[in-house]
């Protein structure tokens, strides 16, 4: 039976929502926060290391944000488990795409990637 290879064995996805209240059109500031939940489908535990962040707005500008583990953690994820969190992006327009990578090791020290999907920030409406 072939194994599965270690960055498919975690699965990410994510749930967006705009915050109008913190988000001002006129400077322009449009604010967004998004949920990740990170799923563990291997056979060994894998801790999340790293990430590396795409942020591209509908202008074309485009910031890369990099840094250790999630907002102040560096999960360990078990087999069957899941890890779930919350953050924010701001960009200039009412549209943009978000995607990335997380680094991770593997509980036998093997490091590889966790690729996140490419998802849409986009106020209400905006889009048809």
């Amino acid at each position: 039976m072939e194994q599965p290879r270690r960055h498919d064995s975690i699965k990410v996805e994510v749930e967006t929502a705009y915050l109008p209240d913190q988000s001002d059109p006129a400077i322009p500031r449009y604010v967004f926060a998004y949920t990740i939940t990170i799923r563990n489908h291997g056979r060994l535990p894998a801790t999340l290391m790293t990430r590396r962040w795409v942020i591209t707005d509908a202008n074309g500008k485009v910031r890369e944000v990099e840094g250790d583990g999630v907002v102040g953690e560096q999960p360990r994820i078990g087999p069957g488990q899941a890890h779930r969190y919350s953050s924010g992006a701001v960009i200039e327009t009412p549209v943009g795409v978000m995607e990335g990578c997380y680094g991770m090791v593997s509980e036998d020290g093997v490091s590889f990637p966790a690729h996140i999907p490419t998802f849409r920030l986009a106020v209400p409406g905006i889009l048809h």
